[in-house]
């Protein structure tokens, strides 16, 4: 049973989540403000300090529901798209991606752009949330590898590289190929870094006319390229 004291609790920590979002959108994550965020909630900023006690304690809270969110849509849309081949499914989840990160540039710019002076990311907190996208993408190629739909690749050369890749699939439990793990490992890189050159206008106008269509044949790419 909820109590009254939980239900307010609640309500504040969705408030301070919207109205954090909401200065994302107009300054950097560094200069977030709590004081800022009482205002507009509409408390003193001692009533905010009972949730959230720093700064550094808002941008943990506004990364989680990021990730987090970032996160649940794509896995909508490699739902949505279950009954496709599984190229076409990767594709649904990279279209999300892109989806969420023109509609939020700045929320996914503090995700994958640059770090915020002075911050430090408490693993506790963030590593699982961050870890979502990229273990929606693998999950997605480990679903091809045990459907027989997936091509094994070569493994690294790199003793060090391969070691880490073998890691990897034993802490995840995949049964994919290293090679395969590898390749995986870097399409979550490619995938990220596509999207920050759209989103923040690294293309030329006169190289991609329509970072959309580019985006769907970069992604065709990196689908051949982990054995899809």
């Amino acid at each position: 049973m909820v109590t009254s004291r939980q239900a307010a609790r609640e309500q504040m920590m969705r408030d301070i989540v919207r109205v954090g979002r909401e200065h994302l959108a107009t300054v950097l994550p560094a200069e977030l403000s709590l004081r800022a965020v009482a205002r507009d909630i509409g408390v003193v900023p001692s009533a905010l300090y009972r949730y959230v006690q720093d700064r550094e304690a808002l941008i943990t809270l506004l990364i989680v529901d990021a990730y987090d969110e970032l996160a649940d849509e794509v896995d909508a849309a490699i739902a949505a798209a279950s009954s496709r081949p599984h190229r076409e499914r990767l594709e649904a989840a990279v279209l999300a991606v892109r989806a969420w990160a023109v509609r939020e540039p700045s929320r996914f710019a503090m995700l994958y752009g640059t770090p915020v002076p002075g911050y430090t990311a408490p693993g506790d907190r963030t590593v699982g949330p961050g870890i979502r996208l990229a273990l929606a993408l693998a999950g997605l190629v480990e679903d091809a590898w045990r459907a027989g739909e997936l091509r094994a690749v070569e493994a690294p050369g790199d003793p060090v590289v391969r070691a880490d890749m073998e890691r990897l699939r034993e802490a995840y439990d995949f049964e994919m190929p290293v090679g395969n793990a590898a390749r995986v490992y870097g399409l979550w890189s490619a995938v990220i870094g596509a999207i920050l050159f759209d989103t923040f206008g690294h293309y030329a106008a006169d190289t991609v006319t329509d970072p959309e269509a580019f985006l769907r044949a970069h992604t065709a790419g990196l689908a051949d390229t982990v054995g899809l």
